[in-house]
């Protein structure tokens, strides 16, 4: 719980965490997440629209524009 400036740092930069409601289209195979809070403040009190794909025991969406700059696929796989 003390860690340094450097360690905290290192530990979250480069993620982001959010929480909220959504909804899912199932017509267009995509969910939107309302987001109520986020690590990233922009985010918060915004609809973010996401396709998603599943195949098998896995959910896999894309962010056109992610936090950081560029895209980012998120995998989502089920437990046995």
């Amino acid at each position: 719980m003390e860690g340094t400036p450097e360690e905290n740092k290192s530990v979250v930069q480069g993620m982001i965490a959010h929480f909220g409601r959504y909804s899912v289209n199932e017509a267009d195979r995509t969910f939107t997440f309302q987001v109520e809070n986020s690590s990233f403040p922009n985010w918060e009190g915004t609809a973010q629209k996401r396709p998603f794909t599943i195949t098998a025991d896995q959910l896999k969406y894309s962010v056109a524009a992610a936090s950081g700059g560029g895209s980012g696929e998120v995998v989502w796989k089920r437990v046995k």
